[in-house]
């Protein structure tokens, strides 16, 4: 399978969703990813649900690692990780700022030991700034960066993600980065430093609501499915569940009319552009809400699909993860598992030069590569022993 980034290692002191997530990707793409927890594990292997002792979310983020223990506040676990640096390409890790340099792992500890190291330091918001010292939870940087404001229906509470945005987001363009960073190294020979705020990412995916605001000065607000600038583009309520209509041009709202029998509102002058359907949205959205009452989702879905109008069923995520599209584009693998026979994991979302990126490895077992990982490094057996006894390993 393809492993665009086979021979690269990575050292990886991240835990929970962000690293781990930033981690992942580098490990689907064929990168060598040594994990390090402390000796009572990444605080994901606590989450539920929990299913013969490993947990659905850590499985979720953390397949194709190993994982070691090492305890960071003892100075042989410390020593353990600057030897892993010292053969390693990137470092990873999701510290508050300042508590890398308390456990002798920053970027200035470890850098001396190889300058073509790559250093990645994914935190709430930045090593610099005010607010520098806030914990980076991915609820406070969805807050913090008004996306939560405009989350949610108009005269509702503001609402969270599904999912940790924040933290993936941020994990993603720690990969990014560290991308560009290595094709650098090509050119160079240097390492660096990056330093990924989860606010600065979240303000980079504002994007049109952000420029609403620079350049027109409105101020976005929440609008529940509905788009600010494109109208019908939104959920509605069918007899039996909800349906999306995504209407992006005038020729596609002119067919929507006529499959929803109402030719005639087409050429109404209140909703003939979507310059006019903009401007009068309330009055045109109850005219389309009454119509999408009358009939069944299946019923509208296979109307609008006929008539060639963008239209999607809102499904739950079991009937997402039981569709035959998943299997038809290769999209869940079954990983062997030490202890739950296989794991079900969804595949790195993307096809190169023919092949996806396989699953090579479960999600590990807390500490189930400690003695490979210090032997690879010139641990004697005498020597890793001696680190157990201590409680510097596990």
């Amino acid at each position: 399978m393809n492993r665009p980034l086979e021979g690269v290692k990575v050292l990886d002191l991240t835990r929970v969703m962000a690293g781990p997530f930033c981690t992942m990707v580098l490990a689907d793409l064929g990168a060598d990813v040594v994990k390090v927890e402390p000796p009572e594990g990444d605080d994901s292997r606590r989450f539920t649900p929990i299913v013969e002792g490993e947990s659905a979310y850590f499985a979720s983020i953390n397949r194709n690692k190993k994982s070691i223990v090492v305890d960071l506040k003892r100075p042989s676990g410390q020593e353990v990780v600057r030897r892993l640096a010292r053969v390693s390409d990137v470092v990873i890790e999701n510290f508050r700022p300042g508590v890398a340099k308390r456990l002798g792992v920053s970027y200035e500890d470890l850098s001396p030991l190889n300058p073509s190291l790559i250093y990645c330091s994914i935190t709430g918001f930045g090593q610099t700034g005010v607010y520098s010292q806030k914990p980076g939870y991915d609820l406070i940087a969805l807050a913090m960066s008004g996306m939560m404001d405009l989350t949610g229906e108009p005269e509702g509470e503001p609402v969270k993600f599904a999912v940790p945005i924040a933290d993936i987001a941020a994990g993603t363009f720690a990969a990014i980065s560290i991308l560009a960073a290595l094709l650098e190294r090509l050119k160079s020979g240097k390492g660096a430093f990056i330093d990924v705020s989860m606010l600065d990412v979240m303000l980079y995916l504002l994007t049109h609501q952000a420029s609403s605001f620079l350049l027109a000065g409105e101020v976005p607000r929440r609008m529940g499915s509905a788009h600010p600038s494109i109208v019908p583009y939104q959920a509605f309520r069918a007899s039996d569940g909800y349906i999306i209509v995504a209407v992006a041009n005038d020729p596609q709202w002119q067919r929507l009319c006529g499959a929803l029998g109402i030719p005639e509102l087409s050429e109404d002058d209140r909703f003939r552009t979507n310059s006019d359907r903009v401007r009068n949205r309330k009055q045109l959205i109850e005219l389309l809400s009454s119509v999408f009452a009358k009939r069944t989702v299946t019923e509208w879905v296979k109307e609008l699909e006929q008539a060639d109008v963008p239209v999607a069923p809102v499904r739950s995520v079991k009937d997402v993860l039981t569709d035959p599209y998943l299997e038809e584009r290769m999209m869940v693998e079954r990983v062997p598992h030490p202890k739950l026979k296989e794991v079900l994991q969804l595949a790195f979302p993307a096809i190169i030069s023919g092949s996806r990126p396989n699953v090579r490895s479960p999600p590990p077992t807390l500490g189930q590569h400690t003695y490979e990982v210090l032997r690879s490094l010139g641990y004697s057996d005498a020597e890793v022993e001696a680190l157990k006894l201590e409680g510097a390993v596990k």
